[in-house]
């Protein structure tokens, strides 16, 4: 019962995630990218400019999310039958909520008239946004999407280049829509976009590892393990100098810990040696639970 509980709060959890990174990717879109002519890349970026392309066609140019619509419904099609429904399903409902979130929220110029602070908080609301998404293993489709079903027929080319190739030529399509000043701005925006996505997505994974190097290895486990209730792993190592045998400590904890660790093996061996490193992810007890 306890499993089933934790799937369905871990589920649900992924809900409210792709819904408010949705709508805080869209609230972007809606209240800086488009009203200043912002051009990030992405389908978003693609739909700014054929907006302003088709004014003479479409009264106000066609509707970002109409164009998000459109273009994304080839794709799904295709992606279904290649990946399968059940792949696809966060993905399908990450770009309705976008969609949906493009439609409700009114597209509003508040005459920034700062462009560089206009472009960094809106990276900063994408990229929060994004995170969200992501850490629900989710997108909003778009050129993530084609990315993907690209790197399907052309395996020698990695997703991260096809996604940086049609970005770039999406920019650069609104440099010439919009000039070269916007699409300047644009590159900053989709750099904050990039580390504040990067930093939300690493900071809920973040944490250290100490390797610890001393003679007093069993005092200094057993208080880690009896004080901070983390385990302690000893590996058997040779000091090629002295060529001695020891047990080299390996211990991971959270970023606060870290400091206690290296306390502890002060405290009981002045002469220990503590090696810190930056771990990006922890999966197991204790950290973050194994997803299925």
């Amino acid at each position: 019962m306890s499993k089933v509980k934790s799937e369905k709060y871990l589920q649900i959890r992924n809900y409210i995630n792709i819904t408010v990174g949705s709508a805080l990717m869209a609230l972007a879109v809606n209240l800086i990218y488009e009203p200043l002519g912002l051009v990030t890349g992405g389908l978003a970026g693609l739909a700014i400019v054929i907006k302003e392309m088709t004014e003479f066609l479409w009264q106000g140019g066609i509707p970002i999310w109409f164009f998000t619509v459109i273009t994304n419904v080839p794709l799904f099609i295709i992606s279904i039958k290649l990946l399968g429904i059940r792949t696809m399903l966060n993905v399908f409902i990450g770009t309705t909520a976008y969609v949906l979130a493009l439609m409700i929220i009114p597209i509003y110029d508040f005459q920034f008239n700062d462009m560089l602070l206009s472009s960094v908080v809106g990276g900063a609301l994408t990229g929060v946004g994004l995170g969200m998404v992501f850490s629900a293993s989710a997108s909003t489709g778009g050129t993530d999407l084609l990315a993907s079903l690209i790197h399907r027929y052309k395996r020698h080319i990695s997703v991260p280049f096809i996604l940086t190739f049609i970005d770039g030529a999406i920019i650069l399509l609104g440099a010439l829509v919009f000039g070269i000043g916007n699409a300047l701005y644009a590159i900053i925006a989709v750099f904050v976009t990039a580390k504040v996505s990067d930093g939300y997505l690493e900071g809920l994974k973040f944490a250290k590892m100490a390797y610890i190097i001393s003679d007093e290895y069993e005092e200094i486990a057993k208080e880690i393990m009896t004080s901070l209730d983390r385990g302690v792993t000893g590996l058997n190592s040779t000091g090629m100098y002295s060529n001695k045998e020891r047990k080299m400590l390996v211990c991971v904890v959270s970023k606060k810990e870290i400091v206690r660790i290296t306390e502890i093996a002060k405290k009981i061996d002045p002469n220990s040696f503590v090696i810190v490193n930056d771990v990006r992810e922890v999966m197991g007890e204790g950290f973050r639970e194994y997803r299925q």
